[in-house]
């Protein structure tokens, strides 16, 4: 990852430009049109949703140019979601993705989770497992009646997390 990586605090009218970005990083793995279509929804970040005290938007730069964000969630006291993380197609690969979630991992331990709940895309599993993602279940897709996705749970106190 390069020395000019940066990353900072959303901006409320960078809300159009993220949701994009998760559009295009999701439709990567190959999914048809129709799929991506019934996933705008569930990928579409408003800046009302920005403002919430529970959720945290964070994006990732590298020479002023947008290629990756992530969100976590307050679920509880020592629990967060890790509501969303893309990175820019032309960026994947390029440990992007690590560095968004090194980033998320220390930012709920910094607010108190000891637990990082993370619902990924199947293509993602090997990421999440890398990150030190423990396969915790499946949960049913808010966009895609039927479809079932993976969760895995990282256990920040563990010394592996870090």
């Amino acid at each position: 990852m390069s020395n000019s990586l940066t990353i900072r605090i959303v901006k409320a009218y960078e809300a159009e430009e993220i949701s994009e970005l998760a559009m295009r990083s999701k439709a990567y793995w190959g999914y048809s049109e129709s799929f991506m279509e019934a996933c705008r929804k569930e990928l579409t970040v408003t800046a009302q949703a920005m403002n919430s005290a529970d959720v945290h938007y964070l994006v990732a730069e590298k020479n002023s140019e947008l290629i990756g964000y992530y969100a976590v969630e307050k679920l509880s006291d020592h629990k967060f979601e890790l509501a969303a993380l893309f990175v820019e197609p032309t960026f994947i690969g390029q440990g992007i993705g690590r560095g968004l979630m090194d980033h998320a991992k220390k930012l709920v331990k910094k607010l108190g989770g000891k637990t990082l709940i993370i619902q990924g895309d199947p293509n993602a599993e090997r990421f999440y497992r890398a990150a030190g993602g423990k396969p915790s279940g499946m949960r049913e897709s808010a966009s895609v009646s039927g479809r079932s996705l993976p969760l895995f749970t990282i256990d920040l106190m563990s010394d592996d997390a870090a």
